[in-house]
This record gives structure tokens, C-alpha cells and sequence, in this order.
């Protein structure tokens, strides 16, 4: 009997496409195994779940006091960023807004600047991550590669739609608010759901809605997220290639 040619042939074919990123994906879960064993039993604790939930509600509790009694004058946009800034990570957000965001600052940096950047970029991509993963992963039970890629989508327009509208309401056409999202934002919204994705998925990617690991790792990986761009923002506003927020210091 001869045997047929193909199949080794097809065998020593370069694998790719869906394949090949099935490897990736598997190699990258073996490479954080370590991380994975440590966190996922924290974030699996109900008790965890609620100590968190209320540490996030005194931390919006203290930020919209704040607002309130000494900083009415900063502009409601801000004050919607450093409310979704907080809810997503709590006091992590709240030490930012207090060393970088309040009128009461002593004097301004590039590292506050990048802070205040991040937090804008933050609150509209991490509202597109609750969403996309929500959606796609806890209710529609997508693959792991489909919830991956929609999820980035939602938070590329939330945080796209977060820059785009002021610079519309400053008077900016929409090719140019456009155009200027583009180029200042792409860079710091990739890298940002990059590893706030990557973080969740690797590890939640089988967590049900009704599961405290899918809230809390959710949680968890927006403030990964958040720090991983916040470098790459002072970089952006160091070279030029975007603003950063105004000096809130000169609003008092």
C-alpha cells in the first residue's frame, strides 16, 4: 500500500491564523501560571468582592465631597472623568485626583500632567472594557479571541468619543477632532487595553457573569490598564503629541 504524500507534507506546513494564536495565547497563560495561582483564589472571595465594593463607594464618597466643598470650579467634564476614574479603581483613583487633579496642587509636572492625561483616556476606554467584556464574555459566551477583539473595539470608541467630544464643543471640525484622536490617543489606548485585556482574560476567561472572579478581575485589570499608560502619556505629552489637561491649579 503507498501512503499518501499529503499528510506529511501538510504537516510540515508553518502553522498559522487561528492555530497560531491559540499557541500564543497558550504560551503567554503557561508564562503568568505563577501570577494566576496567587491571584485567582483573591479575586474569587466574595469577601474580597464586598470589602472592595465599599472601599470604592467611601472613595467616590471623599472625591465628590471634595468636588462639592472646594473644587466646584473645575469644568464638568473632568469631574465626570475623575468620578469614572475612581469607580474603576477606587483608591488608587482617588490619590491620583488628589495629588494631580485638585485646583489645590502646589505646582504642576510632567508626571501630574500624564496622570490627568491618563485619567481622561481611562474613563472612556474603561467604560468600553466594562461594556465589551459584559456583553461578549459574560452574556453572549464568545471565544476568548472574540471577546478580545470586540472589547477593544468598544474601548477604542468609548475612549475615541472621550476625546473627540470636547475638542468639538472647543469649536475643533469634526475632521480635525477627528484626525487629532487619532494620532494622540491610538497609541496610549492600545497599549492600555492591551494589558488591561490581556490581564482580565488571562484571568477570567472562563468566569461566568455570576462569578466573583469575572467582577473583580475585571476590576483588577483596569487599573493595570491605568498604569501601563501612564507612562507612555507622559512620553506623548513630553514630546508634543499631545497636550495633556490644563494646569487645574490656575483655575482656583
Amino acid at each position: 500500500m503507498i501512503e499518501s504524500p499529503i499528510a506529511p507534507v501538510a504537516s510540515a506546513l508553518p502553522v498559522d491564523g487561528p492555530l497560531a494564536a491559540t499557541g500564543i495565547i497558550k504560551g503567554i497563560e503557561r508564562a503568568f501560571e505563577p501570577a494566576r495561582e496567587v491571584l485567582v483564589p483573591i479575586l474569587s472571595n466574595p469577601a474580597v468582592l464586598a470589602v472592595w465594593a465599599g472601599i470604592v463607594v467611601v472613595s467616590l464618597g471623599v472625591l465628590w465631597w471634595d468636588l462639592r466643598e472646594h473644587n466646584q470650579v473645575i469644568g464638568s467634564m473632568m469631574k465626570f472623568v475623575w468620578t469614572l476614574t475612581v469607580a474603576y479603581s477606587g483608591p488608587l483613583g482617588l490619590a491620583v485626583y488628589w495629588y494631580t487633579g485638585r485646583t489645590q496642587i502646589n505646582h504642576d509636572s510632567l508626571w501630574k500632567r500624564g496622570f490627568r492625561s491618563t485619567s481622561h483616556c481611562y474613563s472612556g476606554c474603561g467604560a468600553g472594557e466594562v461594556v465589551g467584556i459584559t456583553l461578549t464574555q459574560g452574556l453572549l459566551g464568545w471565544d476568548i479571541l472574540a471577546v478580545a477583539a470586540a472589547t477593544f473595539g468598544f474601548a477604542y470608541l468609548f475612549g475615541f468619543g472621550m476625546t473627540i467630544g470636547p475638542l468639538m464643543q472647543d469649536g475643533v471640525g469634526f475632521r480635525e477632532a477627528v484626525a487629532d484622536a487619532l494620532w494622540s490617543e491610538t497609541p496610549s489606548i492600545t497599549l492600555m487595553e492591551t494589558a488591561a485585556i490581556g490581564t482580565d482574560l488571562l484571568l477570567a476567561s472562563e468566569a461566568l457573569i455570576t462569578d466573583v472572579l469575572f467582577w473583580l478581575a475585571l476590576a483588577f485589570s483596569l487599573s493595570i490598564g491605568f498604569l501601563v499608560a501612564w507612562p507612555v502619556n507622559i512620553a506623548l505629552v513630553n514630546f508634543g503629541v499631545k497636550e495633556g489637561m490644563s494646569d487645574p491649579s490656575e483655575m482656583g
